[in-house]
């Protein structure tokens, strides 16, 4: 963000770390969140007795109460009741991790749901073992499935890291704040850290649709 109004090359400085933060939480959040989604959805897929149920329930706090809320519990209510300490950072990658895992375990389930139960029912017959049923029907077929959903909440989460600034994290937004209030140019400065956003969304987008084409073969053997 360089030019004649109070701006300095620094500043350009600082929108590169604050983009770094930002781009750095989401990648660990949403590796780390989807990994554990799966991982929720197939213990409601495969009905785990009391784990499964037990993930469920605490998907469902994490997917109807609000980001703020959580960010503000886990920075402020777990080192208060560990008496731990943790980083802005951390409590970021923690909270965000949580809310995609829940989003995302709703994505798995549908998915798998949606595959023609036929195929596992002859799959079944033909005594195919559980884990060669997951390999070669279920995963393919439900991650076809499941790409334009985890590219869509993969954008949502995106925009939702602008929240991780009230904690004090010098993300993205942060930075906009930082120099907006040096600055006062709002009408140059917001642009520029909205349009920052507008540009990582597409870059998602363009990818999901790469990763859709490449599984497109296998929505079809789907019926979808």
């Amino acid at each position: 963000m360089y030019g004649e109004q109070g701006f300095t090359a620094y500043d350009f400085v600082l929108w590169a770390e604050g983009l770094g933060v930002s781009v750095g939480i989401f990648l660990a959040s949403s590796v780390f969140g989807l990994a554990i989604g799966i991982l929720i959805g197939l213990t409601r897929y495969y009905k785990v007795p009391v784990l499964g149920k037990l993930l469920m329930m605490i998907s469902e706090f994490l997917k109807n109460s609000p980001v703020l809320v959580q960010l503000f519990l886990v920075y402020f209510g777990i080192p208060a009741l560990l008496e731990i300490d943790i980083t802005p950072i951390q409590a970021a990658i923690i909270t965000l991790t949580g809310n995609t895992a829940a989003f995302g375990a709703v994505i798995v389930i549908s998915s798998v749901e949606a595959i023609d139960t036929k195929q596992l029912e002859a799959a079944r017959s033909f005594a195919m073992d559980e884990w060669l049923i997951l390999k070669k029907i279920i995963y393919p077929q439900s991650v076809a499935i499941a790409i334009p959903l985890v590219v869509g909440l993969a954008i949502n989460q995106l925009q939702v890291t602008s929240l991780i600034s009230v904690i004090g994290v010098v993300d993205l937004t942060r930075v906009g704040d930082i120099v907006n209030q040096r600055t006062f140019e709002p009408f140059i400065v917001w642009p520029i850290i909205g349009g920052t956003y507008f540009i990582l969304a597409k870059l998602l987008g363009l990818l999901g649709a790469r990763l859709e084409k490449k599984f497109s073969a296998y929505r079809y053997q789907a019926g979808i």
